[in-house]
């Protein structure tokens, strides 16, 4: 602490000031304490002014200790000034979410595969920086590579790069894009042993705000079904949730021929050659389970039973044959309370060409009753839409309630026809297998799992805002998608430490609200309300933010715990 003054033409004040370095690295000075004009503390102090700025050092000295003392009990006071105004381009609002996904984009190392990067291309800007604070606000605040940019200014930790290097880093990374998902692969091992033996896949498209076709981006049969050209992913999900790899192929292509290429790489570069594929029907062809029945690899994949033989089909819809999942014994379906919760199904030997395969028909009155009440509602609407005269004149949608109306729909036994025809495979699921002597109970465990990788499909597009895509060049939209990926990867594995307790809404909510004021730059005053949630983020993360302050050298010791540094 030391002793100040201003000079004016009447007066002459006397302050008692701090030094620190900003933010910007600069020697600067905050005022700690005013003690007043010469003319107030001569009468007092004086009688002249050098016996006044004895007095003034004295307490400056004092300060010191009061200072000294304080830091030793972790007490701070600051004092603010209602007749001082910010200075211009002051910064006290900052992010501080970040610091979470950031501790497992450091356990997954990725800065050391940024490092192979630089040493590989020789690159000046630094792409650890770049590809970690586009994946932070991937998550935080998902928008346009401009809008990232913008968004990592107002991080604890500025950029130290420019706009204009992302744009170069994104030819890399859409270039590096299978190393790096080697790479990941390979490192997260090191936050526990991957369940990769059960594999489960799956396709999606995204749309472009574009009108022509061009590269990958092609006319197909896209999910929202906007006329605008689209790109497709394949991606490989693991039995715990976490995303294994990707890829993308054009948006024309048949979503089939996408499984082989990506399931080579998981094969080779990965090195999982043990695993069960796990998939819907439209990505279980025969051509595609009998890649999967080489080696030691299986699979289990969802059948459509109105799709079956005509003999497969009438076995199936039999009620009789089935057994209670539980304890296998035998029931006749039509003999069960419509209350019922429990799981039934039959089984038996299932060789529709020339793979030796196993059908499973499973029941459960749980989905019946659920299957029965949206068809109910749908009907409804398909009464009203009839009576009003709005129908459409193409109804391929099969949950579309203008379904129930058709040439036979305008007679009262049509329509009934119809109706009951959907309902005889209420509750009704199937599954196809080559695991020809495993346990029902552990193929349909699997099979149930499928639902997480829709949920990662749902997160990227919806949490994450991976469409629409506004980049044009292939390899930045590579690495447009390998972001999202990356991003997705990440907050999986938080998840996971959290223990699947918190919904993805909850936890992303909370960690956009997680940010702090710069105060007097001084410290960080936390912003949020502090809760079990981030009590439970503190905990997996290992440090903490939630102090009524945090000082400077504090901050600085979170910001390396967080990348997993002492």
């Amino acid at each position: 602490m030391r002793v100040t003054t201003s000079k004016s033409k009447n007066s002459e004040s006397f302050y008692i000031s701090k030094g620190y370095v900003n933010n910007k690295g600069v020697s600067t000075s905050v005022i700690i304490r005013k003690l007043g004009t010469l003319k107030e503390l001569l009468p007092e102090h004086g009688p002249t002014r050098d016996d006044v700025m004895k007095w003034a050092r004295e307490e400056a000295r004092l300060e010191t200790l009061k200072y000294k003392k304080e830091q030793q009990t972790k007490s701070v006071q600051i004092a603010f000034h209602s007749d001082h105004k910010l200075d211009y381009d002051q910064q006290v609002f900052y992010r501080g979410g970040y610091l979470f996904p950031q501790a497992f984009y450091y356990q997954l190392q990725l800065d050391k595969t940024c490092r192979k990067l630089r040493d590989k291309h020789k690159f000046k800007y630094d792409i650890n920086a770049i590809l970690s604070d586009l994946i932070y606000a991937r998550i935080l605040e998902p928008a346009s590579k401009r809008s990232s940019f913008k968004t990592a200014s107002e991080f604890l930790e500025k950029p130290s790069y420019q706009l204009h290097d992302i744009y170069r880093a994104l030819d890399v990374l859409g270039n590096e894009c299978d190393f790096i998902q080697s790479e990941v692969y390979k490192n997260s091992h090191l936050l526990g042993k991957r369940n990769d033996k059960v594999l489960y896949y799956d396709c999606t498209n995204y749309f472009f705000e574009i009108e022509q076709e061009d590269g990958d981006k092609k006319y197909g049969k896209g999910k929202e079904h906007r006329p605008n050209p689209i790109i497709q992913m394949g991606m490989f999900m693991d039995g715990d949730g976490i995303p294994l790899a990707f890829s993308l192929f054009p948006g024309n292509a048949n979503e089939q021929t996408s499984l082989k290429p990506l399931e080579t790489k998981v094969l080779q570069d990965f090195g999982c050659t043990k695993f069960i594929y796990c998939s819907d029907a439209g990505l279980g062809s025969e051509a595609i389970k009998k890649i999967n029945h080489a080696g030691e690899r299986a699979f289990i994949v969802t059948q459509s039973i109105k799709k079956l033989n005509k003999d497969d089909k009438r076995w199936a819809l039999d009620k009789t044959g089935f057994k209670r999942v539980s304890d296998d014994s035998p029931v006749d379906l039509s003999k069960i309370p419509e209350d019922d919760m429990g799981l039934y199904y039959k089984d038996k030997p299932y060789t529709p060409h020339s793979l030796h395969q196993r059908l499973i028909i499973t029941y459960s009155p749980k989905y019946a009753k659920y299957q029965k009440t949206i068809r109910n509602e749908q009907v409804e609407r398909a009464e009203k839409m009839l009576h009003s005269g709005k129908t459409k004149k193409e109804r391929r949608n099969p949950n579309d309630p203008a379904r129930f109306i058709g040439k036979t729909a305008v007679t009262e036994d049509g329509e009934i026809a119809k109706i009951e025809n959907e309902a005889l495979y209420d509750g009704m699921y199937a599954v196809t297998t080559d695991l020809l002597d495993d346990d029902v109970k552990d193929i349909l465990k699997v099979s149930e799992g499928r639902w997480e990788i829709e949920e990662c499909f749902r997160i990227m597009k919806t949490d994450f805002e991976a469409r629409p895509i506004y980049l044009q060049e292939d390899m930045r939209i590579k690495a447009h998608f390998l972001i999202c990926f990356l991003a997705l990867v990440i907050y999986r594995y938080l998840e996971k430490g959290l223990g699947n307790t918190y919904t993805c809404e909850t936890i992303l909510d909370k960690l956009k609200t997680m940010n702090f004021a710069d105060v007097q730059e001084q410290g960080f005053m936390p912003l949020y309300t502090r809760d079990k949630l981030t009590d439970a983020l503190h905990q997996v993360c290992g440090f903490e933010t939630d102090f009524q302050l945090i000082t400077k050298s504090q901050m600085k010791t979170i910001q390396k715990k967080s990348k997993g540094r002492k």
